[in-house]
């Protein structure tokens, strides 16, 4: 079953920073995000240097790499595999991944809508087999005991924890399935303090007062209960099906020919990856030893400022950039709306670790990934939400600047 378009291939580096020059089978400090000694470090009792995880070669040719995921479909193939969640977004990627890899898959939801959708990249053939594959089990997690009655005794093998936000949540899950081979978590990098070190790598310091703090909890109780667990920290993730208004929300602005106001300098750094690089990740720690009991950051490798996302997004609409006009957010009381999509900060992580550790490779660059976007939901009139230019006008407004500067292409 074929549900991606034909990547970019480019050939790529991997980088060993100075301070994780050894993976060492000594025991755990308290975890706070650190890598930990992986099944193959206990097992051979040796240290291993990350120059041999890496292999004597660091340069690798993407054109030379396997399909996607054909590392994972003859070793994991009929596997019973749960996933909760799983119809939006991520997991309607992962998902389709998975059948399409061979695996037997149940999706967890509260059934309140559709089990499964056809997106943009589905054939119509393609969505049938997929649609027929999966199983569906309806049940709210939030009832523990309801979600005891509905796991015990199904034997499922891996899960896919895609929509947790607290510990408890988990908590029922690992009671009912006491034998699950592998737990996957879908984190945040939001997760992290703020450092005057950047990137972000995953033995950073953690905010358990950030608003994600309830991933923070989960991480811990998996690691507390002795399950073969992944944690996935992804930064901000564009393509095809987004619900978080990130790269649409610079499409309208570019549609409409109005003036962009980002906050600040536009000078700050992010990072954006694509959901399928994501969703192939995801596919690359199934039965991968070296991913026991660790923490990924997942994101493209490049980062971006904030003005060049803008200038991105209209290259992926083939149009010319409308101006650019920068302020002050603290000038400003915008109440409950949002003026920009996002933290107002540099904000970007290393994912060096997972391309050593799970022989990844971000597929999408930048302005690829975010043309696919375009040209598969915006170009096709398919939103999350309606222009809504409110604060920009009170913005343009106390700057004397006009709403409209250019008109698109």
């Amino acid at each position: 079953m074929q549900y991606s378009m034909q990547r970019v291939q480019r050939a790529q580096v991997f980088r060993a920073s100075a301070n994780k020059a050894s993976l060492k089978s000594s025991a755990p400090a308290q975890f706070a995000g650190l890598r930990r000694p992986n099944l193959l470090d206990i097992d051979s009792n040796v240290t291993v240097s990350l120059t041999q995880i890496l292999s004597a070669s660091t340069v690798r040719a993407s054109a030379s790499r396997a399909p996607r995921c054909a590392t994972v479909m003859s070793a994991g193939a009929g596997k019973k595999v749960l996933m909760l969640g799983g119809t939006r977004f991520i997991g309607t990627y992962l998902a389709r991944e998975l059948v399409n890899a061979g695996y037997e898959l149940t999706l967890l939801t509260r059934g309140k809508k559709a089990i499964t959708s056809q997106i943009p990249d589905d054939t119509d053939d393609s969505y049938a087999k997929f649609a027929a594959a999966v199983k569906h089990i309806a049940c709210d997690r939030s009832d523990p005991e309801a979600m005891k009655a509905a796991l015990t005794g199904t034997g499922f093998e891996i899960v896919f924890d895609m929509n947790g936000r607290e510990a408890v949540e988990a908590e029922p899950i690992l009671d009912a399935l006491p034998d699950v081979k592998q737990y996957i978590f879908c984190s945040s990098a939001g997760v992290y303090k703020k450092n005057d070190q950047m990137p972000h790598r995953e033995e950073d310091e953690v905010d358990f007062n950030s608003r994600h703090k309830g991933k923070l909890y989960t991480e811990q109780l998996l690691d507390s209960r002795g399950v073969n667990w992944t944690s996935v920290r992804p930064v901000y993730i564009t393509g095809v099906g987004n619900y978080n208004q990130v790269e649409e929300w610079f499409f309208h602005r570019i549609a409409a020919g109005r003036t962009i106001p980002i906050p600040g300098s536009g000078m700050q750094v992010t990072q954006l990856g694509n959901v399928k690089d994501l969703a192939t990740a995801f596919m690359k720690i199934i039965d991968n030893p070296k991913a026991a009991r660790q923490v990924y950051n997942v994101a493209n490798e490049r980062f971006v400022t904030f003005d060049g996302i803008a200038k991105a997004c209209a290259e992926a609409m083939g149009v010319e950039c409308p101006p650019i006009v920068h302020y002050n957010a603290k000038d400003f009381d915008f109440g409950k709306l949002k003026a920009f999509p996002m933290r107002d900060q540099h904000f970007f992580a290393s994912v060096d670790k997972a391309m050593a550790d799970l022989d990844w490779t971000p597929e999408y660059g930048l302005v690829d990934g975010l043309r696919d976007s375009y040209e598969k939901d915006f170009k096709r009139g398919r939103f999350i939400k309606a222009a809504d230019f409110t604060t920009d006008d009170m913005v343009l407004e106390k700057l004397g600047v006009p709403a409209k500067q250019a008109v698109m292409a």
